[in-house]
């Protein structure tokens, strides 16, 4: 599985960006997909996952109310919805797949990665 992550760019505070992730080379079947991000000087951290019909959504505490998860098996998409960017949300983030169908918080349980796209957000 190939995916690739589009959509980062700078923004000001407050504004909206949509990520997407397009995965290619495989049907992702019954499979979770995941966000996760990286800022400077910090850890990988889990921001969003969505379970494999996308019925079920998980987001981390730090983007709740703020960021949505969404999926088109059809295309084979993923999406990640950031409203109200903060300057803190500034990082590189990443899509996954999960190994299972139910969209982890746990980056363990992921065994595709994409590409990073960079979110920067000024203040």
């Amino acid at each position: 599985v190939q995916l690739q992550a589009s959509g980062g760019g700078l923004v000001q505070a407050g504004e909206s960006l949509r990520l997407s992730c397009a995965a290619s080379g495989r049907n992702l079947g019954r499979r979770g997909m995941g966000w996760f991000r990286q800022a400077p000087g910090k850890e990988r951290e889990f921001v969003a996952a969505i379970n494999w019909s996308g019925s079920t959504t998980n987001v981390a505490d730090s983007v709740k109310g703020r960021f949505t998860i969404s999926r088109d098996n059809t295309k084979n998409m993923v999406y990640l919805q950031m409203d109200s960017l903060k300057p803190e949300d500034t990082a590189v983030y990443y899509c996954a797949v999960d190994g299972s169908a139910s969209g982890s918080s746990r980056q363990i349980t992921y065994d595709y990665w994409g590409q990073e796209t960079l979110v920067t957000v000024s203040s």
